[in-house]
């Protein structure tokens, strides 16, 4: 690639990322930004479709061995003005999460070589509702693709390489009964969702000193918490209720906390518990073919790769047990900025990262034998 072109392909991936984030995609709204990154795509020789999800679908290449590249397109709700300040860094709702690492994976895949499309399929998916508990256009796509490598689209910095993420369950608790005296003895419904709140927490932090936890780690510990709280009641009854966030290590299933809390619950008869948001962890090996792309790649441009896992969740979750395959999260961006009123994102580092993936799946496709 010539200086020139490499400019122009820079260019044109900045005018991707920076057009995508100025469009407005809540969860369940991202109609018009799937169709702004369907007109790209299909403007650059990808076989494009909106699928009944949603999902912006984008493939380039001709298998039989397929890549999929998933990312989304939706965010959580906050108005950020778009911009590109002075120093080179681009503001704006979703740049970090994950409008970034789905233009890189766009932004790659539009830029590679005819040979490294000869054997390979490389599938771009733009997904919805990643935000919200449905996790739609990634339950949809499992049934529709079966990838022999994946790559998820999240926040892990041009050097950083995702092996997992943490499952997640959501106790919605509530406490009702009847309207007493507070001078008189007993337990208000307050202090009876109190006693259930303390004994979750208690019961997340002994989790973490458990054996087979494998360490002190935050990624094998169980964390617990406070997302709502109110109370309320009408002079007959008393009501109080509250979400409690855990998440997960791989230790435990979603199901075996459930019952754990049931259980440690079940002596509170004020107290009621309904459980969703189930989402088991995941952690992926660090030795195949597509990391060792990726780690040669991150070092060929003056990188030092670092493998991570984290403590949220992300699609990874969702499409781990039907896709049994090689599997990493990847994209520019500091992930602590996920969600915040400061999200950002410094256009060197996207440039960075377009390039190390576009050597990577080129050097991914170098290493598959013909026939797949």
């Amino acid at each position: 690639m010539t200086a020139e072109s490499h400019t122009d392909a820079q260019r044109d991936a900045r005018e991707l990322l920076i057009g995508a984030v100025s469009v407005p995609s809540l969860s369940g709204q991202e109609g018009a930004v799937a169709e702004y990154l369907r007109g790209w795509m299909e403007a650059r020789g990808f076989a494009v479709q909106v699928d009944e999800a949603g999902n912006a679908v984008g493939a380039r290449g001709n298998g039989p061995y397929t890549v999929a590249l998933l990312g989304h397109m939706d965010t959580v709700p906050g108005d950020i003005a778009v911009r590109v300040d002075e120093l080179g860094v681009l503001h704006g709702r979703g740049s970090v999460d994950a409008k970034g690492p789905l233009c890189t994976f766009m932004a790659a895949v539009a830029a590679l070589p005819t040979d490294a499309l000869d054997h390979v399929q490389f599938v771009v998916i733009g997904a919805t509702e990643e935000e919200a508990p449905s996790s739609r256009g990634a339950r949809h796509i499992v049934g529709a693709l079966q990838p022999d490598a994946v790559l998820i689209g999240e926040p892990s910095g041009w050097q950083g390489l995702t092996l997992g993420y943490k499952g997640r369950l959501v106790a919605q608790v509530r406490a009702e009964k009847d309207n007493f005296h507070t001078a008189g003895e007993g337990s208000s419904a307050a202090d009876d969702l109190t006693e259930a709140w303390f004994r979750v927490r208690a019961w997340a932090a002994a989790g973490a000193d458990s054996p087979g936890t494998g360490g002190p780690g935050i990624f094998d510990a169980v964390q617990a918490t406070l997302q709502h709280l109110a109370s309320a009641g009408d002079g007959l009854t008393q009501r109080a209720e509250a979400s409690i966030g855990l998440r997960l290590p791989p230790r435990l299933s979603p199901q075996d906390a459930e019952r754990e809390l049931q259980g440690l619950l079940a002596d509170l008869p004020s107290v009621s518990v309904a459980f969703v948001g189930h989402e088991t962890a995941v952690r992926h090996p660090k030795d195949n073919l597509l990391t060792r792309a990726m780690r040669v790649a991150i070092r060929a441009h003056g990188g030092t790769p670092v493998f991570k896992v984290k403590t949220g969740t992300s699609d990874m979750n969702v499409v781990a047990p039907h896709w049994p395959v090689p599997t990493l999260a990847y994209g520019p961006g500091d992930s602590a900025l996920d969600h915040t009123p400061d999200e950002r994102l410094e256009l060197a580092e996207y440039d960075r990262a377009v390039l190390v993936l576009t050597d990577a799946l080129t050097r991914l496709a170098a290493m598959v034998p013909h026939g797949g």
